[in-house]
């Protein structure tokens, strides 16, 4: 019978040697598994409404929407490039009439432009049309209150009634149509540049009082 001997290595430089292979090979899971951790981030980038309501006040009707705004890599980078991305909500009352077309009755939209400042760091929140601002240090304070939308007026086109089914719709999406001209041409076929939640169609009737009209699960 034939018996075989293994030396122990005692060398001490070898000891080190496998050590640091083991540390290197560490870090190479590590970074392996944020890429991972990453990757599955960015696909869950999009826009998703959780909640809709429509307040009832002396001047009519406002409206409190709640959703998720996630960006990708590529609008993060066109954010820190200088460019302004343009959140864009719009709701709507429709009266639906069997002997003539649709009438819209009600309308609210909102566009509010989301901006990045090198120099300050900071982004920006700004609507469309208005004078005021407000800053954020990060990226996700200017998103979450980006996504909350309260007592925004809405127009009202035509006399509401009691008692009748109106379709709703609520979309919000990226508009693309306020992007600089360079970067719209850049958008053309790109899944990257196309954000915007589902168009949610529901219908519903004119509240009283303050009345959730809408919240992810109902449809």
């Amino acid at each position: 019978m034939m018996v075989f001997f293994m030396r122990y290595c005692k060398n001490p430089e070898s000891v080190m040697q496998l050590s640091n292979l083991l540390r290197v090979i560490g870090i190479i899971l590590l970074i392996v598994a944020t890429l991972l951790t990453a990757t599955v981030v960015r696909a869950e980038s999009g826009i998703r409404i959780k909640w809709v309501d429509l307040v009832v006040v002396d001047e009519g009707y406002q409206l409190n929407v709640d959703s998720q705004v996630v960006l990708n890599t590529t609008l993060e980078q066109a954010l820190e490039k200088g460019v302004t991305l343009y959140i864009a909500t719009k709701f709507s009352l429709v009266e639906s009439r069997w002997y003539w077309f649709d009438q819209e009755v009600a309308r609210s939209k909102l566009r509010m432009g989301l901006s990045y400042n090198a120099l300050t760091r900071q982004y920006r929140l700004s609507p469309r049309y208005g004078s005021w601002t407000k800053n954020f240090d990060t990226l996700e304070e200017a998103l979450r209150v980006l996504s909350q939308i309260r007592e925004y007026p809405v127009t009202i086109l035509s006399e509401l009634k009691q008692g009748v089914d109106y379709i709703a719709t609520l979309r919000i999406w990226l508009d693309l149509t306020r992007l600089p001209k360079p970067f719209q041409v850049e958008t053309l076929g790109s899944k990257a540049w196309h954000l915007t939640s589902d168009r949610l169609e529901w219908r519903t009737n004119i509240p009283l009082s303050a009345e959730k009209l809408y919240q992810q699960g109902d449809l």
